[in-house]
């Protein structure tokens, strides 16, 4: 299947570039751009794209309330929004995904990564940036009203291989780059990751890691990175 891709950002340079790089691969094409949230909104509505790449700042529009207008619109639920912004604050991330984001990520991505960030939301998956996760761990440690309750000890109930894989999305990895360093099939580690989900009663994958710092499954590092716990 084919997955169309609307590109929302009001720099015209910069959808041009986005278009070059998404219809450069086979299994991708933008079947259309807006320059800011209310046409984002309108086309989203008209031309049913499965993937949105929507910037936060735009003009009449911001990114946060067009995701937020797309996400509540039960016509448009098989829509997936992935932010793709400069700015990677803990506020911006949170709204995100209040608003019903389904990934973000900065836009000193990678070519390569930016293909499989989409295909990744597409596919269902929550995708977080490494800084994304880093702001939101922040966020939630600092308001523990925010805390998942009853997690510690149903971290018992994970296998072995599923408390790695955890430990691993907390650290802001996606299913494909976790396959890649442990040698598995994407597949197989999403299907760990969403085991995992239902046993500890996380929503969605922001939640997981949330709750992987908070049980002390893994704790952030004194150089700001991330230790997992044996």
């Amino acid at each position: 299947m084919t997955l169309r891709v609307l590109l929302a950002d009001d720099q015209a340079l910069l959808r041009g570039a986005f278009r070059m790089l998404l219809d450069s691969a086979d299994d991708i094409t933008v079947v259309g751009e807006a320059a800011d949230g209310r046409e984002a909104v309108r086309l989203t509505r008209e031309l049913r794209p499965h993937v949105v790449i929507m910037d936060i700042r735009m003009p009449e529009v911001d990114g946060l309330t067009a995701t937020a207008e797309i996400c509540a619109d039960p016509d448009l639920r098989a829509t997936r929004i992935l932010i793709l912004t400069t700015y990677e604050t803990d506020e911006y991330v949170a709204q995100a995904l209040r608003a019903g984001a389904a990934g973000f990520i900065g836009k000193g991505i990678g070519a390569e990564d930016l293909l499989d960030a989409v295909r990744t939301v597409a596919e269902g998956d929550t995708l977080l940036s490494p800084a994304a996760t880093r702001s939101l761990v922040t966020r939630f440690l600092a308001t523990p009203e925010a805390v998942p309750p009853r997690h510690s000890g149903q971290l018992a109930a994970l296998t072995p291989r599923e408390r790695e894989m955890v430990a691993l999305v907390a650290t802001g990895l996606s299913n494909q780059e976790i396959a890649e360093r442990m040698f598995l099939s994407p597949f197989t580690v999403r299907a760990h990751v969403q085991r995992a989900m239902t046993k500890l009663e996380a929503r969605d994958r922001a939640q997981l890691v949330v709750i992987a710092y908070r049980t002390g499954l893994v704790r952030a590092a004194p150089d700001g990175g991330t230790d997992r716990l044996p």
